[in-house]
């Protein structure tokens, strides 16, 4: 059912990245999916305020987006699993004066709730963070139920 609504939405996922250490990309524990921090699958480094916009940002997230979902349908098999999106933490590599996280998280957010309607609303925190890892513009955190 996710699948069709995917292809409705013109999306292809990728095949899920790999950790970038020594950690899984995803750990289940008792229904509830934490999916390791993803970013977008792009070379464009820097950050938001200084060397991208805030429309680019958005588009960063929903990318990293299709990155977790990615990761959530090569660990659970199957994108009909998810019971629902529970929390989803951005953190945006930005200048101190940079002031529209929130409308950057929104590129996740709307992808979540696009591909599983109610099921993909979620809570949600952003932070701005002086540096992130290899300098990507945004890394995202997600927790997902999902049936065993």
């Amino acid at each position: 059912m996710i699948q069709t609504r995917l292809n409705e939405l013109g999306i292809v996922l990728p095949q899920a990245s790999a950790p970038a250490a020594k950690y899984a990309n995803a750990v289940i524990v008792n229904g509830i999916m934490y999916v390791s921090g993803k970013g977008p699958n792009t070379e464009e480094r820097g950050k938001l305020g200084a060397d991208f916009t805030t429309e680019q940002g958005y588009d960063f997230a929903r990318n990293a987006g299709i990155e977790v979902l990615a990761v959530v349908q090569d660990v659970l098999g199957s994108l009909d699993r998810v019971k629902r999106v529970i929390k989803v933490q951005g953190f945006i590599n930005a200048t101190a004066s940079y002031q529209e996280h929130h409308k950057v998280l929104n590129g996740f957010s709307d992808l979540m709730m696009d591909v599983f309607e109610e099921r993909g609303v979620h809570a949600r925190s952003v932070f701005g963070a002086v540096s992130v890892r290899d300098n990507l513009p945004l890394i995202i955190d997600s927790i997902f139920e999902v049936e065993q």
